[in-house]
């Protein structure tokens, strides 16, 4: 017998235990499911609830709801003639365990009445009916918010399932190649440096090559690097040949999109362009950090992330205190020009959180109000204080990002050619393969061969072959 995609995630995220758990914010009540249910009322109490805490995790995000959202919503309301008693509820857990206890939480009508999801969750949530479209839940005025024409629509697929908006988006980022122009220089390669194939990555990495002591190429792969070999290898490659992970409810399978991939992880690896060994160590992503600001590996595929948070002169994991002079950065080329998503020549992969009103909400006016409070411009900037990091909202970037020339790169340049992971329940099963047939590559597997395995673990992992394309 085969189960549908929604029942798989509604098992999924159901089944995890028997219990049930009581709602923090008053879902589940009678009048579930009309928009306009208390919209008059004066007495209101709203839940936000986040996998972050004041002191741990996440802790900025959780500071900025507590100092600066509650006590500003609560004011804001009162001005209305409302009396609103907003809480945090507070969690500092594996993402795994948030998800747990979140799912928990909504299948029983309960939980806050402003969640934080991961956006690679809201598919799967929305499967299992534990979100639904803003238009459902809030109606008109979630419709008519001013604050979508500040957001991409590139950006707004974050928060979205099958061309519906189920939340806002909370910030995104973005994938691009990062290079030393030193080295660059040294292999009479260009300091704009700016590929438009996969040919001309390779043709960089060989010119590398030449130099002493310099790995040209780290492209991550192997499950060690677990999620990043998939987000920063596999399915930015993947757009670059036109293909998308998961179409109308099939993920790929032994198609000649994913043989082009790992023909090229078999180009870099076994052609000496990429250490190999690297793949296959525990902490290999954080050594290939420090490799590249020690200036030992000529050009890497990572998130703006990598430009924040690791090369950050002062603050950063592995500081470069010549960043800006040294690092430079280029799209992700298609295969070839045109051959990206959508007829595009260049590419790239997007990750982040959203915000959404929770359908069991007994206050889904009010609660839509503080949703777009918290997604205002000016708490946008609250939240970001005096650091630099890609928001939702086109015009708080241009203000915030104007002295960052590579953030403002990744949201002229990037953004609007992004593209998401399928938030479908069986995703992490699917990279797992993924990450699998990458270190088989790696390894010395040949790619058809790799690719077999691929789509034998694949099978496994789906229950049959159904939902999977081939060819």
């Amino acid at each position: 017998m085969s189960i549908s995609r929604g029942a798989r995630a509604a098992f999924a995220l159901a089944a995890i235990t028997g219990l049930t758990l009581t709602g923090c914010g008053g879902g589940g009540s009678a009048g579930a499911g009309d928009p306009q249910r208390n919209a008059d009322a004066k007495t209101v109490k709203l839940v936000i609830s986040a996998n972050a805490a004041q002191g741990g995790k996440n802790a900025t995000e959780a500071d900025w709801i507590v100092n600066y959202v509650i006590p500003e919503f609560t004011k804001q309301m009162a001005a209305e003639g409302v009396q609103t008693t907003v809480t945090f509820e507070p969690s500092g857990v594996d993402d795994e365990q948030f998800k747990t206890k979140l799912s928990l939480d909504m299948r029983t009508g309960g939980g806050a009445d402003i969640v934080n999801l991961d956006g690679i969750w809201v598919g799967e949530f929305a499967q299992a009916g534990y979100i639904k479209p803003l238009d459902e839940v809030v109606g008109e005025p979630a419709t008519a918010w001013d604050g979508w024409a500040q957001i991409p629509d590139s950006v707004e697929q974050l928060a979205s399932f099958e061309g519906k908006r189920y939340g806002v988006p909370a910030g995104t980022d973005g994938r691009v190649l990062f290079y030393n122009k030193e080295l660059f220089a040294q292999a009479g390669l260009p300091a704009g440096w700016q590929p438009t194939s996969w040919q001309e990555v390779l043709d960089a990495a060989t010119a590398l090559k030449k130099l002493p002591g310099v790995d040209p190429l780290q492209l991550n792969a192997g499950t060690a690097m677990g999620e990043a070999t998939t987000m920063q290898g596999v399915l930015p490659l993947l757009a670059g040949t036109g293909s998308a992970l998961n179409t109308d409810g099939k993920w790929q399978g032994a198609t000649a999109a994913l043989r082009d991939v790992l023909g090229l992880y078999q180009s870099i690896y076994a052609g000496g362009l990429g250490d190999p060994q690297l793949q296959q160590e525990a902490k290999g992503r954080d050594k290939s950090f420090q490799e590249f600001a020690a200036g030992r590996i000529g050009f890497l595929l990572e998130s703006d992330y990598f430009w924040r948070s690791v090369i950050e002169p002062k603050a950063g994991i592995a500081p470069m205190p010549n960043r800006d002079q040294v690092v430079g950065y280029a799209r992700i080329p298609a295969q070839r020009p045109g051959a990206g998503l959508n007829g595009q020549d260049f590419v790239s992969m997007s990750g982040g959180a959203m915000r959404t009103v929770n359908p069991g909400t007994d206050y889904p006016q009010q609660a839509w109000k503080l949703l777009a409070f918290m997604n205002s411009a000016e708490a946008t900037r609250a939240l970001l204080g005096d650091t630099a990091r890609i928001t939702q909202r086109e015009d708080v970037n241009a203000d915030v990002l104007a002295r960052d020339p590579m953030l403002s790169f990744i949201t002229t340049q990037v953004l609007p050619i992004t593209a998401y992971r399928p938030g479908l329940a069986e995703y992490p099963q699917v990279s797992q393969a993924l990450q699998e047939a990458t270190a088989a590559v790696v390894s010395g597997t040949p790619p058809e061969q790799a690719l077999q395995q691929y789509r034998t673990a694949l099978e496994g992992a789906l229950g049959g072959t159904g939902n999977i394309t081939s060819g």
